[in-house]
Protein backbone atom coordinates (compact mmCIF):
# COMPACT_ATOMS: atom_id res chain seq x y z
CA UNK A 1 0.00 0.00 0.00
CA UNK A 2 1.40 3.37 -1.04
CA UNK A 3 0.74 6.37 1.19
CA UNK A 4 0.73 9.70 -0.63
CA UNK A 5 0.23 13.27 0.60
CA UNK A 6 -0.61 16.10 -1.78
CA UNK A 7 0.49 19.60 -0.80
CA UNK A 8 0.48 22.97 -2.54
CA UNK A 9 -0.36 26.64 -2.18
CA UNK A 10 -3.95 27.41 -1.24
CA UNK A 11 -6.09 27.88 -4.34
CA UNK A 12 -3.63 26.11 -6.66
CA UNK A 13 -6.18 23.38 -7.53
CA UNK A 14 -4.73 20.77 -5.21
CA UNK A 15 -8.00 19.07 -4.24
CA UNK A 16 -9.25 19.10 -7.84
CA UNK A 17 -5.97 17.60 -9.06
CA UNK A 18 -6.02 14.98 -6.30
CA UNK A 19 -9.56 13.83 -6.99
CA UNK A 20 -9.08 13.68 -10.76
CA UNK A 21 -5.86 11.71 -10.29
CA UNK A 22 -7.56 9.33 -7.87
CA UNK A 23 -10.33 8.84 -10.45
CA UNK A 24 -7.65 7.87 -12.96
CA UNK A 25 -6.14 5.35 -10.55
CA UNK A 26 -9.58 3.93 -9.70
CA UNK A 27 -10.35 3.58 -13.41
CA UNK A 28 -7.12 1.52 -13.64
CA UNK A 29 -8.58 -0.86 -11.05
CA UNK A 30 -6.67 0.49 -8.05
CA UNK A 31 -8.38 0.58 -4.66
CA UNK A 32 -7.87 4.07 -3.25
CA UNK A 33 -8.83 5.86 -0.04
CA UNK A 34 -8.84 9.67 0.11
CA UNK A 35 -8.40 11.29 3.51
CA UNK A 36 -9.38 14.96 3.37
CA UNK A 37 -7.18 17.00 5.71
CA UNK A 38 -8.78 20.39 5.12
CA UNK A 39 -11.33 21.90 7.52
CA UNK A 40 -13.44 22.94 4.49
CA UNK A 41 -14.09 19.23 3.91
CA UNK A 42 -14.03 19.57 0.12
CA UNK A 43 -11.41 16.94 -0.69
CA UNK A 44 -13.90 14.24 -1.76
CA UNK A 45 -16.95 16.07 -3.16
CA UNK A 46 -16.15 15.33 -6.82
CA UNK A 47 -15.66 11.64 -6.09
CA UNK A 48 -18.92 11.56 -4.12
CA UNK A 49 -20.96 13.48 -6.69
CA UNK A 50 -21.20 16.58 -4.53
CA UNK A 51 -22.58 14.75 -1.50
CA UNK A 52 -21.89 16.69 1.68
CA UNK A 53 -20.02 14.12 3.73
CA UNK A 54 -20.26 14.26 7.50
CA UNK A 55 -16.74 14.74 8.81
CA UNK A 56 -14.91 12.71 11.41
CA UNK A 57 -14.92 15.60 13.89
CA UNK A 58 -18.65 16.29 13.32
CA UNK A 59 -19.40 12.62 13.92
CA UNK A 60 -17.38 12.58 17.14
CA UNK A 61 -19.11 15.72 18.37
CA UNK A 62 -22.56 14.32 17.63
CA UNK A 63 -22.12 10.68 18.60
CA UNK A 64 -19.24 10.65 21.07
CA UNK A 65 -16.62 7.91 20.96
CA UNK A 66 -19.00 5.18 19.77
CA UNK A 67 -18.15 5.51 16.07
CA UNK A 68 -18.02 2.80 13.40
CA UNK A 69 -15.88 2.95 10.27
CA UNK A 70 -18.94 3.07 8.02
CA UNK A 71 -20.06 6.22 9.86
CA UNK A 72 -17.08 8.19 8.56
CA UNK A 73 -16.04 6.45 5.30
CA UNK A 74 -18.23 6.60 2.18
CA UNK A 75 -17.80 4.93 -1.20
CA UNK A 76 -17.40 7.18 -4.22
CA UNK A 77 -16.52 6.99 -7.92
CA UNK A 78 -15.31 3.55 -9.07
CA UNK A 79 -15.17 2.23 -5.51
CA UNK A 80 -12.95 4.92 -4.03
CA UNK A 81 -13.21 5.29 -0.26
CA UNK A 82 -13.68 8.83 1.03
CA UNK A 83 -13.38 10.43 4.44
CA UNK A 84 -13.08 14.03 5.64
CA UNK A 85 -11.31 15.06 8.83
CA UNK A 86 -13.21 18.32 9.12
CA UNK A 87 -12.36 21.05 11.59
CA UNK A 88 -13.39 22.58 14.90
CA UNK A 89 -16.35 24.85 15.35
CA UNK A 90 -15.57 28.36 14.06
CA UNK A 91 -13.40 30.27 16.51
CA UNK A 92 -12.84 27.23 18.71
CA UNK A 93 -9.94 24.81 18.75
CA UNK A 94 -7.18 23.94 16.30
CA UNK A 95 -7.77 22.46 12.85
CA UNK A 96 -4.37 20.78 12.94
CA UNK A 97 -5.36 18.88 16.08
CA UNK A 98 -8.45 17.72 14.22
CA UNK A 99 -6.32 16.03 11.60
CA UNK A 100 -4.34 14.22 14.29
CA UNK A 101 -7.58 13.06 15.94
CA UNK A 102 -9.06 11.90 12.63
CA UNK A 103 -6.07 9.93 11.40
CA UNK A 104 -5.64 8.28 14.79
CA UNK A 105 -9.32 7.29 14.82
CA UNK A 106 -9.13 5.85 11.30
CA UNK A 107 -6.16 3.75 12.38
CA UNK A 108 -7.97 2.56 15.54
CA UNK A 109 -10.99 1.53 13.46
CA UNK A 110 -8.78 -0.47 11.08
CA UNK A 111 -9.27 1.69 7.98
CA UNK A 112 -5.73 1.04 6.78
CA UNK A 113 -5.38 -2.65 7.69
CA UNK A 114 -4.00 -5.10 5.12
CA UNK A 115 -7.32 -6.91 4.79
CA UNK A 116 -8.80 -3.73 3.32
CA UNK A 117 -6.48 -4.40 0.35
CA UNK A 118 -5.88 -0.74 -0.38
CA UNK A 119 -3.42 0.10 -3.14
CA UNK A 120 -3.24 3.78 -2.20
CA UNK A 121 -4.05 6.23 0.57
CA UNK A 122 -4.11 9.87 -0.50
CA UNK A 123 -3.93 12.63 2.10
CA UNK A 124 -5.18 15.93 0.66
CA UNK A 125 -3.67 18.55 2.96
CA UNK A 126 -4.64 22.18 3.52
CA UNK A 127 -2.58 24.62 1.45
CA UNK A 128 1.13 24.80 2.16
CA UNK A 129 0.92 24.39 5.93
CA UNK A 130 3.60 21.99 7.15
CA UNK A 131 3.41 22.62 10.89
CA UNK A 132 1.49 21.01 13.74
CA UNK A 133 -1.31 18.64 12.74
CA UNK A 134 -1.02 19.61 9.09
CA UNK A 135 2.46 18.06 9.07
CA UNK A 136 1.13 14.78 10.43
CA UNK A 137 0.87 13.08 7.02
CA UNK A 138 4.63 13.56 6.54
CA UNK A 139 5.53 12.51 10.08
CA UNK A 140 5.80 9.04 11.60
CA UNK A 141 5.43 7.24 8.26
CA UNK A 142 1.81 8.30 7.69
CA UNK A 143 2.74 9.23 4.12
CA UNK A 144 5.75 7.92 2.23
CA UNK A 145 5.45 10.05 -0.90
CA UNK A 146 4.79 13.76 -1.34
CA UNK A 147 3.61 15.39 -4.56
CA UNK A 148 3.45 19.18 -4.71
CA UNK A 149 0.93 20.92 -6.95
CA UNK A 150 2.52 24.08 -8.33
CA UNK A 151 2.23 26.60 -11.16
CA UNK A 152 4.56 29.15 -12.72
CA UNK A 153 3.31 31.88 -10.40
CA UNK A 154 5.90 33.13 -7.93
CA UNK A 155 3.92 32.45 -4.73
CA UNK A 156 3.02 28.94 -5.86
CA UNK A 157 6.71 28.22 -6.41
CA UNK A 158 7.60 29.89 -3.10
CA UNK A 159 5.09 27.63 -1.33
CA UNK A 160 6.48 24.53 -3.07
CA UNK A 161 9.97 25.45 -1.93
CA UNK A 162 8.73 25.86 1.67
CA UNK A 163 7.01 22.48 1.55
CA UNK A 164 10.33 20.98 0.46
CA UNK A 165 11.91 22.45 3.60
CA UNK A 166 9.27 20.57 5.63
CA UNK A 167 10.04 17.34 3.80
CA UNK A 168 13.74 17.73 4.60
CA UNK A 169 12.88 18.23 8.28
CA UNK A 170 10.93 14.97 8.52
CA UNK A 171 12.88 12.88 5.99
CA UNK A 172 15.02 11.05 8.52
CA UNK A 173 12.43 10.50 11.23
CA UNK A 174 9.45 9.62 9.03
CA UNK A 175 11.15 8.35 5.88
CA UNK A 176 9.08 10.65 3.68
CA UNK A 177 10.32 11.49 0.17
CA UNK A 178 9.35 13.87 -2.61
CA UNK A 179 7.86 12.13 -5.63
CA UNK A 180 7.72 15.17 -7.89
CA UNK A 181 6.02 18.42 -8.86
CA UNK A 182 2.64 18.47 -10.59
CA UNK A 183 2.30 21.63 -12.67
CA UNK A 184 -1.34 22.70 -12.68
CA UNK A 185 -1.00 25.29 -15.42
CA UNK A 186 -2.11 28.89 -15.01
CA UNK A 187 -0.84 29.73 -18.52
CA UNK A 188 2.10 31.70 -17.18
CA UNK A 189 4.75 32.53 -19.81
CA UNK A 190 7.39 29.76 -20.12
CA UNK A 191 5.56 27.84 -17.39
CA UNK A 192 6.69 24.36 -18.37
CA UNK A 193 10.35 25.43 -18.66
CA UNK A 194 10.11 27.27 -15.35
CA UNK A 195 8.75 24.28 -13.42
CA UNK A 196 11.23 21.95 -15.11
CA UNK A 197 14.02 24.27 -13.95
CA UNK A 198 12.60 24.39 -10.42
CA UNK A 199 12.32 20.61 -10.32
CA UNK A 200 15.93 20.23 -11.46
CA UNK A 201 17.17 22.65 -8.79
CA UNK A 202 15.20 20.81 -6.11
CA UNK A 203 16.61 17.49 -7.30
CA UNK A 204 13.24 16.09 -8.36
CA UNK A 205 11.04 15.87 -11.48
CA UNK A 206 8.02 17.57 -12.96
CA UNK A 207 5.99 14.40 -13.02
CA UNK A 208 3.28 15.90 -15.24
CA UNK A 209 2.17 19.20 -16.78
CA UNK A 210 -1.62 19.52 -16.52
CA UNK A 211 -2.84 22.06 -19.11
CA UNK A 212 -5.48 24.59 -18.15
CA UNK A 213 -8.88 23.67 -19.59
CA UNK A 214 -12.39 24.92 -18.82
CA UNK A 215 -13.64 21.34 -18.89
CA UNK A 216 -12.34 21.02 -15.34
CA UNK A 217 -14.69 23.79 -14.18
CA UNK A 218 -17.59 22.34 -16.19
CA UNK A 219 -17.10 18.99 -14.48
CA UNK A 220 -16.89 20.65 -11.05
CA UNK A 221 -20.19 22.44 -11.66
CA UNK A 222 -21.71 19.01 -12.26
CA UNK A 223 -19.99 17.79 -9.06
CA UNK A 224 -17.83 15.26 -10.87
CA UNK A 225 -14.26 14.60 -11.87
CA UNK A 226 -13.44 15.11 -15.55
CA UNK A 227 -12.97 11.35 -15.99
CA UNK A 228 -16.49 10.77 -14.65
CA UNK A 229 -18.13 13.75 -16.39
CA UNK A 230 -16.52 13.53 -19.83
CA UNK A 231 -14.33 10.41 -20.11
CA UNK A 232 -13.59 11.00 -23.81
CA UNK A 233 -12.35 14.57 -23.34
CA UNK A 234 -8.58 15.23 -23.81
CA UNK A 235 -8.40 16.69 -20.28
CA UNK A 236 -9.52 13.33 -18.89
CA UNK A 237 -6.54 11.77 -20.67
CA UNK A 238 -4.22 14.27 -18.93
CA UNK A 239 -5.36 13.02 -15.53
CA UNK A 240 -5.08 9.41 -16.69
CA UNK A 241 -1.51 10.15 -17.76
CA UNK A 242 -0.74 11.70 -14.36
CA UNK A 243 -2.27 8.73 -12.55
CA UNK A 244 -0.18 6.32 -14.62
CA UNK A 245 3.01 8.28 -13.98
CA UNK A 246 2.40 8.26 -10.23
CA UNK A 247 1.61 4.54 -10.34
CA UNK A 248 4.89 3.85 -12.16
CA UNK A 249 7.04 6.42 -10.36
CA UNK A 250 10.38 5.24 -9.00
CA UNK A 251 11.99 8.64 -8.29
CA UNK A 252 11.75 9.53 -4.61
CA UNK A 253 14.20 12.06 -3.20
CA UNK A 254 15.05 14.30 -0.27
CA UNK A 255 14.81 17.70 -1.98
CA UNK A 256 17.34 20.53 -1.91
CA UNK A 257 15.31 23.68 -1.16
CA UNK A 258 16.44 26.98 -2.64
CA UNK A 259 17.15 30.20 -0.81
CA UNK A 260 14.77 33.05 -1.59
CA UNK A 261 17.53 34.70 -3.63
CA UNK A 262 18.05 31.53 -5.68
CA UNK A 263 14.31 31.20 -6.26
CA UNK A 264 14.01 34.80 -7.45
CA UNK A 265 16.98 34.34 -9.78
CA UNK A 266 15.39 31.21 -11.23
CA UNK A 267 12.22 33.19 -11.95
CA UNK A 268 14.23 35.90 -13.70
CA UNK A 269 16.32 33.42 -15.68
CA UNK A 270 13.50 31.13 -16.82
CA UNK A 271 10.21 32.95 -16.28
CA UNK A 272 8.20 35.84 -17.58
CA UNK A 273 11.24 38.09 -18.17
CA UNK A 274 12.39 35.81 -21.00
Amino acid sequence: MRKIAIYGKGGIGKSTTTQNTVAGLAEMGKKVMVVGCDPKADSTRLLLGGLSQRTVLDTLREEGEDVELEDIVLQGFAGTLCTESGGPEPGVGCAGRGIITSINLLEQLGAFKEEKQLDYIFYDVLGDVVCGGFAMPIREGKAQEIYIVVSGEMMAMYAANNICKGIVKYADAGGVRLGGLICNSRKVDNEDKLILALAERLGTQMIHFVPRDNQVQRAELMRKTVIDFSPEHPQADEYRALAKKIDQNQMFVIPNPLSIEELEKLLVDHGIMN
